[in-house]
């Protein structure tokens, strides 16, 4: 899971056909707000296909400053992924935050304000985009629609961007699943559910929206550090879920 891989690409062409991302009950498990080389090696040995690393935000836990991203993701051996977490706008400073800390995948948390996808791409190649969308009812799903063909991923979490101080993860909130399951029936590219996930409430999360991958932070930590037996008992509950 070093890069993933766009299923498909949506084209104005009225007769062009796609591939959709069928529905999974083998979710990829995405360890987020990792905060050094230990956790990421005890998230990675728990059996996680990323980590995410969590810069400079407006609010929110596990952040850490670049040179640590930079030297975790040294450290991550592939297949894992490792997501870099910005709250960048801009294409430029988004490229100029990768080429700081060279993970190979970018996590926008916030829309993108000025430049393009394909501007990221060109100055970036062979780097993973996966765009952030906070589902706050049902104008996430226009929204999810609008960018999904412009990245290789979409991840689907409980923050709220319109805040004075913006919420743009890490909330430990659940939002409407079954926005969540429209988002991603509706989609061509794979989709990742974020957002107040547990031990206890992963499988009614993956039967509902059947997501392509799961990313977590407060659900698998105690007092903000990774915990390693709720750590172990997620991944025991997402196993547990029919036909994994």
């Amino acid at each position: 899971m070093t890069n993933i891989s766009r299923a498909a690409s949506k084209s104005s062409e009225p007769n062009h056909q796609t591939t959709r991302v069928q529905p999974t009950s083998r979710p990829r498990i995405k360890i987020c707000c990792i905060s050094s080389a230990e956790e990421a090696r005890q998230a990675i040995a728990g059996g996680a296909s990323a980590l995410g690393l969590v810069a400079r935000m407006p609010s929110g836990p596990g952040i850490i400053s670049d040179e640590v991203i930079r030297e975790i993701a040294r450290l991550i051996p592939p297949p894992v992924a490792s997501f870099l977490l910005t709250s960048e706008t801009s294409a430029q400073s988004i490229i100029a935050h990768q080429r700081r800390v060279r993970t190979n995948t970018i996590q926008l948390v916030d829309q993108l304000s000025e430049g393009s996808y394909d501007e990221i791409r060109e100055a970036l190649p062979g780097i993973s985009l996966v765009q952030v969308i906070h589902v706050v009812g049902e104008e996430s799903v226009a929204e999810a629609d609008r960018v999904a063909r412009h990245v290789d991923a979409v991840l689907l979490d409980s923050g709220n961007p319109t805040l004075d101080v913006k919420e743009l993860g890490g909330t430990g909130r659940v939002h409407n699943w079954e926005i969540s399951r429209r988002i991603r029936e509706s989609l061509d590219v794979p989709v990742f559910l974020a957002g107040g996930l547990r031990a206890d409430n992963v499988r009614q999360a993956v039967e509902t929206v059947r997501p392509f991958g799961l990313d977590l932070c407060s659900g698998v930590r105690t007092d903000g550090n990774l915990d390693a037996g709720k750590l172990k008992q997620f991944f025991e509950a997402v196993r547990s879920v029919d036909g994994y």
